[in-house]
């Protein structure tokens, strides 16, 4: 699934394509439940001719600030995002959104390799790059909002993991009144936005706290070891653009997968796989207490 330095990924690859380009022409899967319900001629209308000024992020979240609003908002699900091609000249385009009628069937069939398959929404712009979202399993979402940030889903989330990382003591405050599993707590992206299920994992190894210790029962210099395995953690999936081969060999990433019998991490610490707020957990209990 893609998490915060995924999403982060695509809006740097997305930035460095459109910002400051012309939406020259916009062709949209008519998908009622990639973009809930909306007619695609909405999409249509609302993205062609605009300039693209800007892309943001909030947690797992992507938007798009156009020159006119609404502004088009991603949520990427299990599967879903952002492709580039420079100079496609002129595609073939199917000349109205296809409707499949089946779920993962491909919504256009072109004789050549672009776009991807499963693609939802393709932008063509004014120098002749095109953007495209593409989702296989058809669990993210698209949609348009005026104004993303203060408006749901995005209004709805905790600190973006990244950018807006509190303090140790604003961190302490609030896991004080949290019951529930730190494990779980993280992944509440009502608390932090972008954490998903290996960066969680990650974090509390790093911060050598158990994944089902009850949140309020962290010290001040465990919260404190908490928000720097955030920092540490994420600044440096970010810098290496989500590449798993590049992150530290170190890491719990590289020996988590798969639940295999007798995994160990890279230090040799034994590793053990649990059922914590819904999710598998991998954590190793000789370090993490």
């Amino acid at each position: 699934m893609p998490e915060l330095p995924e999403v982060e990924a695509a809006r740097v690859l997305a930035t460095r394509a459109a910002r400051g380009r012309r939406i020259a022409r916009v062709w949209c899967a008519d998908d009622p439940i990639v973009f809930e319900r909306v007619p695609a001629q909405k999409f249509r209308r609302a993205l062609t001719g605009r300039r693209i000024e800007d892309l943001h992020r909030h947690g797992k979240h992507l938007w798009f600030e156009l020159d006119r609003r609404p502004w088009p908002c991603f949520h990427f699900g299990m599967s879903g995002g952002i492709h580039v091609i420079a100079n496609v000249g002129a595609p073939k385009w199917p000349p109205h959104p296809q409707r499949s009628g089946r779920p993962g069937k491909p919504v256009a069939a072109l004789d050549h390799p672009w776009p991807p398959r499963f693609t939802k929404l393709r932008l063509l712009l004014d120098d002749g790059n095109e953007l495209v979202y593409a989702d296989a399993r058809r669990l993210g979402r698209i949609r348009l909002r005026d104004d993303p940030s203060s408006e749901p889903p995005i209004s709805l989330l905790g600190f973006d993991a990244l950018v807006a990382l509190p303090s140790t003591a604003a961190m302490a405050d609030v896991l004080g009144g949290r019951a529930a599993p730190i494990k779980a707590v993280l992944l509440d992206q009502s608390f932090s936005a972008g954490v998903g299920n290996w960066i969680a994992d990650e974090v509390l190894y790093q911060a050598r706290v158990a994944p089902n210790r009850p949140a309020r029962t962290l010290s001040r210099d465990e919260v404190s070891r908490l928000r720097a395995a955030i920092r540490t953690v994420i600044g440096t999936a970010v810098r290496v653009g989500a590449d798993g081969d590049r992150f530290p060999r170190t890491w719990l990433f590289h020996n988590r997968w798969g639940k295999a019998a007798g995994a160990i991490t890279p230090r040799g610490e034994r590793i053990r796989f649990d059922t914590i707020g819904g999710r598998t957990t991998a954590w190793a209990p000789s370090v993490q207490k």
